[in-house]
């Protein structure tokens, strides 16, 4: 026989007898429980859990869609009775040796007595080998239904405070449908939401980094919880300080609350200059004007920024504004739809915003709409949506923040979708049908009528039969109703006792007005992705829901807030919080605000007559005459080169993630030789041209340039230096000495920014 043969063999015989020897020295915990020590081996119970544990299942290894090595896993272990089958009958069942467990390739792979690209898992002399032994020498049983199943799963601590270089260790006990329960510490899976705050290791011991709140997340058996931590930032701030801080409302109370137990300071309040071009930019999309400026100033101090908040709300750009945020969520794009159905889809837009249509009916017309893409512009969901697949994942995306596309193909592997739940949740869309729609998403001129049919169901295809329609926690249907499902599918996902219809609207419009979301990124409210600060966020919706889902009423007690109104200027503690809300954080304008804003200065305005993608209609020019603002565009099918760079929103899939507002080099150049910005300052008419036909002087000139842009005077060190540039100039050039200074200031990090 050959040496390596040999070596082989010999190391499969030492497995095989250590096995035996192990088995025989002690009789394992076999049910990892309290109870019944001596009970068999549970194929659910225990080898599943050791599999996951291992990474055996996990979607890098023989989890991944098409196994590893010839060996197939579901993920995660979502179906026990496939992953028995893989183990102990495919291949002729030469993975399971019953006489002889550790000649069992189930083992010696594992544990490096044969090679293994996976390395080695599982070590000869661990509790896990020695478990998964003996549930070969007792038979190697599949799942069984008596086995009782998993009801909850409790982490302990589950709340802890903690300082930077502590450590605590996690215990995690399950609880079954049978009342047994068990300590399922080593087999459960850890990680952290914020590697910054905390790490913790495979046994769940969790080692403090950083300050601030995290958690760690804990997976077993399906099952997640989330263990929290407080770790307070390194300050010693006076009780009293919180105490004396002003408060609104219910967010000032909870964010204070918040930053006390964190030991982090709140800034002062900002100025009422900074307050008008912020509250300005994020209700509207614009900066003020000099008129909305000088009314506002004309009022009381103690009034004037609670009349301006109203007047923001009540103002024709409000609509122009939120029409657009609204079109990017709903994914208007001419590159998909005809132009007369964009243009059916966006005024339907606009007249729920112009109504201020609570945003439970507003999504519910969105979910139920039948008729005509163009006599109904929400219909057009469905043209871009067509399969009941992309139906159920998209509104849930748009609409719930949960991204359930894993539970397409297998389980969710970190939430509790289930393949089952998914393809109930998709046979409520099973129905619906159109009239004209083709297969080509642009033949035609767009003209297609949706309605729903009496009968039809969806296919799971991994049973071959469909599943009982039912919205993702609601109860199932009977098949034989012939009603519209989308009528029970709305109720169930506009009602207020919904927890993620209401939080995933809270956050997005949180996100909008203090440039993060309490849960971050702002459409993915997985459990496995904590809020920054849970009470608050659970506070705010709850608050909407109370005022019948009134955005605008939400949007109004967010502007009221003395946290929305803190200064952005950091504190010497509180300058590491990144998202605590101890401070307002600039964050750089959207594309379009930036290009309006840059228009609005100038007095110039941009023509938008270039098709951006080939397949795009150029009748959508027509919607589009000279003065048209970059926010009162319908949809992306418009070419430009600055909206490209700055991170618009392209509009092809529901993820906030399409949108960017991370400044980048692209940018600088752009603003610096790009044929935007220095085409509109040398432009005939413009701002600074009928400021020279007025006879301003360099001072004066540079006073009316802060106030239209950044609406505040100059510092005296900003003028002075500001008239020593423009002075540099001969007296021919004065028009280029303007024209440079404008650039200065609209490239500044204090105007393309909001703060």
């Amino acid at each position: 026989m050959p040496r390596r043969q040999t070596i082989v063999s010999t190391a499969r015989l030492v497995s095989a007898s250590i096995a035996l020897l192990l088995i025989m020295a002690c009789r394992v915990d076999a049910s990892i429980s309290t109870d019944d020590q001596a009970a068999p081996i549970s194929f659910e119970r225990q080898v599943q859990p050791i599999l996951a544990k291992s990474g055996c299942n996990s979607g890098a290894c023989h989890g991944a869609l098409a196994g590893k090595g010839g060996f197939r896993l579901s993920l995660r272990g979502y179906d026990a009775a496939a992953d028995h089958f893989s183990i102990t009958q495919e291949l002729r069942g030469r993975r399971i040796d019953l006489s002889d467990p550790g000649r069992s390739l189930f083992l010696s792979k594992p544990s490096g007595a044969v090679p293994h690209q996976g390395g080695l898992r599982l070590p000869v002399d661990s509790q896990d080998y020695r478990i998964l032994s003996q549930w070969i020498a007792e038979g190697a049983t599949g799942p069984s239904t008596n086995v009782a199943p998993l009801r909850s799963l409790q982490v302990s601590p589950d709340v802890s405070r903690l300082l930077p270089g502590q450590d605590v260790q996690l215990k995690v006990t399950a609880h079954y449908a049978d009342d047994s329960v068990a300590d399922v510490t080593a087999w459960s899976i850890f990680s952290s939401t914020d590697e910054a705050i905390a790490g913790v290791n495979p046994s769940g011991k969790v080692s403090i980094r950083g300050s601030g709140e995290g958690a760690v997340l804990v997976w077993f058996d399906s099952q997640v919880r989330l263990a929290r931590l407080t770790v307070p930032f390194p300050n010693h701030v006076s009780p009293e300080l919180y105490a004396n801080s002003p408060r609104r409302n219910f967010i000032d109370h909870l964010n204070l609350k918040q930053l006390e137990s964190l030991q982090l300071p709140p800034s002062p309040r900002c100025d009422d200059e900074t307050f008008l071009r912020r509250a300005s930019l994020d209700t509207l999309g614009r900066l003020p004007t000099t008129d909305e400026s000088d009314a506002y100033f004309a009022n009381p101090s103690e009034t004037r920024r609670d009349q301006l908040i109203e007047a923001l709300l009540a103002s024709p750009s409000f609509v122009d504004y939120w029409t657009y945020r609204w079109s990017d969520l709903l994914l208007i794009n001419g590159t998909r739809l005809r132009p007369e159905a964009v243009k059916a889809y966006y005024q339907w837009i606009r007249k729920q915003v112009e109504n201020n249509v609570p945003w439970d009916d507003f999504v519910r017309q969105v979910v139920t709409a039948t008729g005509t893409s163009f006599e109904n512009g929400a219909t057009n969901f469905y043209a871009l949506h067509q399969s009941p697949e992309d139906m159920t994942e998209n509104v849930s995306q748009a609409f719930m923040g949960l991204s359930i596309g894993c539970a397409r193909c297998h389980n969710h592997p970190l939430e509790k979708w289930t393949n089952d739940q998914y393809y109930s949740m998709a046979n409520m869309f099973a129905r619906v049908r159109t009239k004209g729609w083709g297969g080509e998403p642009r033949s035609g001129d767009g003209l297609r009528t949706l309605y729903v049919a009496a009968e039809g169901e969806l296919v799971q295809p991994k049973t071959g039969r469909p599943q009982p329609p039912a919205p993702l926690d609601g109860e199932p249907l009977p098949f034989s109703d012939p009603s519209d499902r989308r009528t029970v599918l709305a109720t169930w996902l506009t009602d207020p006792q919904n927890p993620y219809f209401s939080r995933a609207i809270t956050n997005r419009v949180w996100a909008n007005f203090y440039g993060r979301g309490l849960v971050e990124a702002v459409d993915d409210l997985r459990l496995s992705n904590p809020a920054s600060n849970e009470e608050l966020l659970a506070a705010a919706s709850q608050h909407l829901v109370d005022h019948r889902f009134d955005l605008k009423q939400l949007m109004r007690t967010i502007l009221q807030s003395e946290t929305y109104q803190r200064s952005s200027q950091p504190l010497a503690e509180n300058r590491e919080d990144s998202k605590y809300l101890s401070r307002y954080f600039p964050r750089r304008l959207m594309a379009e605000v930036l290009l309006d804003s840059i228009d609005q200065v100038l007095g110039t305005s941009t023509s938008f007559k270039e098709i951006a993608f080939p397949g795009a209609d150029r009748q959508a020019i027509d919607f589009y005459p000279e003065g048209t603002k970059a926010i009162q565009l319908y949809d992306t099918a418009i070419a430009s080169t600055f909206l490209k760079a700055f991170g618009r929103h392209n509009r092809e899939i529901t993820c906030d993630c399409e949108r960017s507002d991370q400044p980048s080099m692209v940018q600088v150049l752009h603003l610096s030789n790009g044929d935007t910005l220095n085409p509109k300052l040398a432009k005939t008419g413009n701002w600074i041209e009928q400021g020279m036909q007025q006879g301003w002087d360099d001072a004066t000139f540079i006073d009316q340039l802060f106030h239209v842009a950044l609406m505040r005077k100059p510092s005296d060190q900003e003028r002075q230096r500001l008239l020593a540039v423009a002075q540099e100039y001969p007296a021919a050039e004065r028009r280029q000495a303007l024209e440079d200074l404008v650039w200065s200031v609209l490239t500044s990090t204090e105007f393309t920014f909001n703060q």
